[in-house]
């Protein structure tokens, strides 16, 4: 048996803001959970922790998979419910970061504490062997370090930090659960002061914060500098520092500064007035809707240094430090910075100097290899590339050079020296083939053996890890079809967000068309998310941006389009993309019947098909997937049929599917043979009308794209693994496709009439637009199978046909062609 089944029953002790959001995490994975939090003084004993609850509802992004899932989480507290965590596996301790309110707690809860049990702090800096201290002797070897991150629900680390009586096996059983069960990439880390990311972090934004003053750079200019341009996340710094919350952060700086003396960059760990001014008001970031930032109507505003007023944000980067930053090549990027003589260039060559400078220093102390180090970084603080990954990418020998003339000439923020593994002239990288590097013993680490990492087919790669997607079967510009030695062919689309174009569509065909010839199973699944951004005629994605030349049909659209002047008169627009892209509209209707012939192909074939979704599965990705024999999803699943935003409807069988799922259904609860469709069509139609967006997989399973035989996956490195798995269960039973449906069930003219009188009261109390009414209604003939009489029993190539018949109408309606023009030129849907 895997150790992974062991954990049953979690408790999660504390419901402050990481506690409840990791209980509620807990249970998006299907762990029965119970919450803890101190009595209330007055009324029911829970009340501290249903206030918990409800406040998870009102949190932005959700914790929350699904609204219905926080019913789920067992409200309980320390005066009545101390027995019930005899019952738990595993025991989290999440409450406020002092040492002698955890204590208090421990001593108090251990006497609770089941023989087999796993007890963890979720601290983020505190020692866990000073807190073993205050657990009994007996109980010590069943203790460690669990450190999540917010939010716990979208950040991908843990961090696990054993003390020094751990036992090693129970460690690998919790890391086994975190990985498979909650979907996280965990990094062990040793007993230092903040661990390894929070250290990391934490100095990259006081060396931020050095520099910024030493250059005199304002807040906004530096976080114009320091996000995506660096491939680290839009927030980049002082915003950053505004959603963690200022007084968070005060604590982990003064974490530091009482427990780090020895370290050489120790004066640097303080707060600068400023700062301290914030606290003093209460402006401590997001939470209180004022810090470094604060947004007045629409404006953002942000802290002038030198007045300590707050102005209008408008950051300028430097047109020639911006041709630096847009660099792909970081050897090219650091050279350029670093030979800039501008401020913001130096400011950003400072900075990265003196965190490779303190990483390099840190490293044996702090971590176990040079891998976990930048694990550690991308997962916790969402940055592209670690900072020794960056480095390497730089050049080793090249960067440390320079590194070491500035520290010579009393530039750097700290004057000790580099070590010596860093300096070897025969050190080139720290990442490779063999493992990562690890200071202790001077040698390569490969990474953990522990049998769930099996799993992973394609773990998440560091730069220096050559990755081989297994062998061809045919390759073209848009799609490749390869396989890993076994008989599953899986296929990976190449265009851009993996929209489809009218060659991913062929790609399509011949894929199913050699996985029925050779193959026992067909899957879909992308290197990197998303699944797929959609399609439908036009790259439907927000803020697209130009398509290469060889983007095939729907390029040529989007190019023609932003050719032609926009000609709303006299039905110009589209009307006029459509011929200068493909000379005649015939051609698109082909092209959308191609895409039915697609969707019905997945949905027929004579071996099983598998969509592995993970993050986007719009329009077009959205309708394969439904059309596939099984979806594996990952929980970041955002699936939706978004077609009505640039004013068109679902024609790639989306439409059809939808009404044959209705009927479906209705038929299940029929009585006395009267089918009434239309109670059970009434949810896809407004899924469809108005394009609404599941915000998880479990979302998209309540909304009817996901089926009960659906699978949803927490690990997205386990995405593939399961969907092989998947395909050969459905082998096992000797697999048929289904049999073709020739007698559905509409709701047809009654029905559209009944969706219509809804909108016409949309209409009149200026809810929606003509036009948006003319969409929906269009959507509404098609669900509802058309003028016919409800209950009438059609085939799928007349809904089929319905579909397409509607899509064209709409494509040459004026408005709808405005619509898409808009979404071209502005990456965001019009409402005309």
């Amino acid at each position: 048996m895997s150790s992974h089944l062991k954990v049953r029953k979690v408790a999660v002790l504390g419901a402050g803001v990481m506690g409840a959001q990791i209980a509620a995490h807990l249970v998006n994975a299907n762990v029965e959970t119970l919450l803890f939090e101190l009595p209330a003084k007055e009324g029911d004993p829970n009340g501290n922790v249903n206030k918990a609850l409800d406040g998870l509802k009102k949190l932005e992004p959700a914790p929350i998979s699904s609204p219905a899932r926080i019913a789920y989480i067992q409200p309980a507290n320390y005066d009545q419910h101390l027995e019930k965590l005899r019952e738990c596996d595993l025991i989290i301790e999440a409450i406020a970061e002092r040492m002698d309110w955890k204590s208090d707690l421990y001593r108090k809860v251990a006497p609770y504490v089941g023989a087999h049990a796993i007890f963890a702090s979720n601290t983020s800096g505190l020692s866990i062997n000073q807190l073993a201290q205050a657990f009994p002797e007996n109980l010590r070897h069943r203790f460690c370090g669990i450190h999540f991150f917010n939010p716990p629900r979208y950040m991908h680390l843990v961090e696990l930090i054993p003390c020094t009586t751990t036992e090693a096996s129970l460690l690998d059983q919790l890391e086994t659960f975190l990985v498979s069960t909650l979907g996280k990439g965990v990094v062990r880390a040793k007993d230092t002061p903040n661990f390894i990311a929070n250290r990391v972090g934490v100095f990259s934004m006081l060396a931020t914060k050095h520099h910024a003053a030493a250059f005199n750079l304002g807040f906004d200019t530096v976080d114009a500098l320091t996000g995506r341009y660096l491939g680290r996340p839009k927030s980049a710094t002082f915003r950053t520092l505004d959603v963690v919350g200022l007084d968070v952060f005060a604590h982990v700086v003064n974490t530091m500064r009482e427990n780090l003396t020895e370290d050489p960059w120790h004066k640097h760990f303080e707060l600068p007035s400023w700062f301290q001014y914030l606290v003093d008001q209460g402006s401590l970031g997001q939470k209180t809707k004022r810090g470094v930032y604060q947004k007045i109507g629409k404006e953002i505003h942000v802290l002038d240094l030198h007045t300590r007023e707050y102005r209008l944000s408008d950051a300028k980067v430097d047109d020639g430090v911006k041709d630096i930053l847009r660099e792909r090549d970081w050897a090219k990027k650091l050279a350029g910075l670093r030979s800039n003589q501008h401020p913001q260039a130096q400011f950003l060559w400072a900075v990265f100097r003196d965190v490779f400078h303190y990483c390099a220093l840190h490293l044996e102390a702090i971590a176990d290899n040079a891998r976990d180090f930048d694990f550690a970084v991308r997962w916790g603080f969402g940055w592209d590339n670690g900072p020794f990954e960056i480095w390497q990418a730089a050049g080793w020998q090249q960067v440390a050079g320079w590194i070491a003339t500035d520290i010579s000439a009393g530039k750097a923020m700290a004057a000790t020296p580099l070590p010596a593994w860093v300096t070897d002239p025969a050190r080139l990288a720290v990442h490779g083939m063999h493992g990562s590097y690890a200071p202790a013993s001077n040698t390569y680490q490969p990474r953990s053996a522990l049998p769930v990492y099996r799993r992973q087919l394609y773990p998440d790669r560091l730069l220096g890890e050559v990755r081989v997607y297994g062998e061809t079967v045919f390759e073209t510009d848009e799609v490749r079809l390869w396989h890993n030695g076994d008989s599953i062919a899986i296929l990976s689309f190449k265009s851009k967000m993996h929209t489809v174009s009218n060659e991913v569509l062929d790609g399509i065909l011949r894929a199913v068309h050699e996985a029925e010839a050779h193959f026992s199973a067909l899957i879909l699944w992308q290197t990197e998310p998303p699944f797929s951004a959609g399609a439908n005629l036009l790259q439907l994605m927000q803020g697209m941006q130009e398509p290469a030349p060889d983007e095939g049909l729907f390029g040529r659209f989007k190019q023609a389009a932003s050719r032609v002047k926009y000609t709303i008169a006299g039905g110009g627009g589209l009307g006029e993309i459509v011929n200068a892209a493909t000379g005649n509209v015939p051609k698109v209707e082909a092209v959308v019947a191609k895409f039915q012939q697609v969707s019905q192909r997945l949905k027929y074939a004579q071996v099983p098909t598998i969509a592995a979704v993970d993050g986007l599965a719009l329009g077009g990705g959205c309708e394969f997937s439904i059309h596939c024999t099984r979806i594996v999803a990952t929980l970041e699943s955002y699936i939706g049929l978004v077609e009505v935003g640039v004013g068109l409807l679902p024609a790639g069988g989306g439409c059809k599917e939808m009404a044959q799922r209705a009927a479906a259904e209705a038929q299940r609860f029929a009585n006395d043979n009267r089918v009434d469709v239309f109670p059970y069509l009434r949810k896809y139609f407004q899924n469809i009308a108005m394009g609404e967006v599941a915000k998880s997989a479990e979302m998209a399973r309540e909304m009817g794209y996901l089926r009960q035989s659906d699978r949803i996956v927490l690990n997205r490195f386990e995405l593939l693994h399961i969907a092989k798995e998947e395909a050969r269960a459905l082998n096992a039973t000797a697999y048929r496709p289904p049999l073709h449906q020739r007698q559905i069930a509409v709701a047809g003219r009654t029905g559209i009439a009944t969706l219509q009188a809804a909108m016409i009261n949309m209409l009149e109390g200026n809810f929606i637009s003509e036009h948006d009414y003319n969409i929906g209604s269009r959507v509404a003939e098609t669900l509802c199978g058309g003028d016919v009489d409800a209950g009438s029993l059609v085939d799928e190539q007349w809904l089929l046909d319905l579909e397409r018949r509607n899509f064209m109408e709409l494509l040459a309606h004026f408005k709808t062609q405005d619509r898409i023009e808009y979404m071209l030129k502005n990456g965001k849907p019009l409402r005309n």
